[in-house]
């Protein structure tokens, strides 16, 4: 004889209900969502340092010994090269440069990764009818006094 008690039966159904609804949560939370990409950290440059670029090799090259130059160095080299980079149409180390919020200067790679730059520790020579806009940063022509790049806005900077 067999005997089926009703109490085991509503107990088993309820369980495995539970047991299956358990079972679906993994599977339904890993869909959807895929669409985002979250961009890799940046990667900061310098200890491993960069190569000074190919413009300012070409502005050494075309001073002529008449002509008067202004040393850039720190935060007024670093502006004079985000402005250099900052429209260019491809990406990279030779690319376009952005501002961060932080007053960091940074360029993205194939990956998207970000790269802070440098600017060289010799400096950068720079005609100094072009280099009258950067006198008020620090390292203007060995000037250890001025401001830095925090507050300057940049509206076309991806999210880092």
């Amino acid at each position: 004889m067999n005997i089926v008690y009703k109490e085991r039966k509503i107990v088993s159904r309820l369980l495995a209900v539970l047991l299956s609804a358990l079972l679906t949560v993994p599977l339904l939370s890993s869909c959807g969502g895929g669409s985002k990409t979250a961009t890799p950290p940046p990667v900061d440059d310098t200890v491993v340092g960069r190569t000074v670029s190919d413009r300012q090799t070409e502005a050494k090259k075309g001073m002529g010994t008449g002509q008067k130059v202004a040393l850039l160095a720190g935060a007024a080299a670093l502006y004079y090269m985000y402005n250099q980079h900052k429209n260019a149409p491809k990406e990279g180390a030779q690319g376009k440069y952005y501002l961060s919020k932080n007053g960091r200067v940074y360029y993205r790679d194939a990956e998207n990764r970000a790269h802070w730059v440098t600017p060289p520790s010799e400096g950068i020579r720079v005609p100094e009818s072009q280099a009258q806009q950067y006198r008020q940063f620090q390292g203007y022509n060995g000037n250890t006094s001025g401001r830095d790049l925090t507050g300057i806005s940049s509206s076309a900077a991806p999210a880092l």
